[in-house]
C-alpha cells in the first residue's frame, strides 16, 4: 500500500483526483471506456470536489458504480448516497456517460442486487474512489467483514458504531434514525479494481488508519485488506495521520 500524507485535507482531496483522473484518461485512452467506483461521506467530499475539475476527461466515456446505499432509504432522503452522489458529482459532469445508482428502497431488493450484480461483472473497474470508516470498514463492510463471498453486491448488518459515525457526520438526528441495513458492494468486489485511491481525512479516523497498516489482515479489520491489492494509495491529511506519525 502507499501511504501518502499531505498538510491538509483540499491537497489530499486534490492529490486523490489526480492520481484517479490519471488512471481513467489511461483507460480511455486504451480501449474507448472507464469505468470508476464512487463512494460518499465526509471523506469524500475534498476529493470528489477536485475529481470534477480534473482536466481532459472526456466523461461521455465513463461509467460509475454505486458503492452502497441505506436499505429501504428514499433518494430524497438527506442522508442518501444517491442523492449525495448525484448533487456533488454526477448534476457537475453533465455528460457522464452513465451512473449505475443502488436502489435499496426497491420493492424487490433481491432482483435490485441482481441487477446491479450484472451490471458491474461485466465491466473491468479501472479507479475506486473509497474511504475507511472510524470501525475499519470499506463500503459498508463492518468488522467481521465478509472476506469470502464472490457476490458483488450484498446486504450487510451495520454495526452501532458506523451507525453512530453517521450521526456524528449530521446525517441523522439520532441513532434510532439510522437503518440497520445497507446494501454494499462487496471486499472482493472492490479488490477487482485495477486501482484503489482511498481518501481517509479528520483525526477522528487515526485509529482505522492505524488499523489499515498495521492490523492483522482479517474481517476483524476490514480495511486491512486493503494491504493486499497492488495498486492502492491511501491518502490522508496530517490528522488522519496522528498515529502513525507518532510511531516513526
Amino acid at each position: 500500500m502507499n501511504t501518502c500524507i499531505y498538510e491538509t485535507v483540499e491537497i489530499m482531496g486534490a492529490r486523490a483526483a489526480e492520481l484517479g483522473a490519471a488512471a481513467i484518461r489511461k483507460a480511455i485512452a486504451a480501449r474507448g471506456a472507464a469505468n470508476i467506483i464512487l463512494a460518499t461521506g465526509a471523506s469524500q467530499f475534498s476529493t470528489l470536489a477536485s475529481l470534477i475539475k480534473q482536466p481532459g476527461i472526456d466523461w461521455s466515456k465513463v461509467t460509475c458504480f454505486h458503492l452502497d446505499e441505506y436499505v429501504g432509504m428514499s433518494d430524497t432522503h438527506k442522508a442518501s448516497f444517491r442523492k449525495y452522489l448525484r448533487e456533488r458529482f454526477a448534476q457537475k459532469v453533465p455528460s457522464l456517460k452513465e451512473f449505475v445508482y443502488v436502489a435499496a428502497d426497491a420493492a424487490d431488493l433481491k432482483a435490485e442486487l441482481a441487477r446491479l450484480s450484472g451490471r458491474i461483472k461485466k465491466q473491468p473497474i479501472d479507479v475506486a474512489f473509497i474511504g475507511i470508516g472510524e470501525n475499519g470498514h470499506i463500503a459498508f463492510n463492518d468488522p467481521p467483514a465478509d472476506f469470502e463471498t464472490e457476490e458483488p453486491y450484498i446486504v450487510v448488518d451495520l454495526d452501532e458504531k458506523c451507525r453512530l459515525q453517521q450521526v456524528g457526520e449530521g446525517w441523522f438526528n439520532g441513532l434510532a434514525d439510522v437503518p440497520k441495513q445497507a446494501v454494499s458492494m462487496s471486499i472482493r468486489q472492490i479488490l477487482k479494481s485495477a486501482m484503489i485511491v482511498c481518501s481517509v481525512p479528520d483525526q477522528r479516523k487515526a485509529t482505522a488508519v492505524e488499523m489499515a497498516l498495521n492490523a492483522p489482515i482479517s474481517p476483524a479489520a476490514p480495511c486491512s485488506v486493503l494491504r493486499l491489492h497492488p495498486v492502492c494509495y491511501l491518502m490522508l491529511d496530517m490528522p488522519a495521520a496522528s498515529l502513525i506519525l507518532k510511531g516513526r
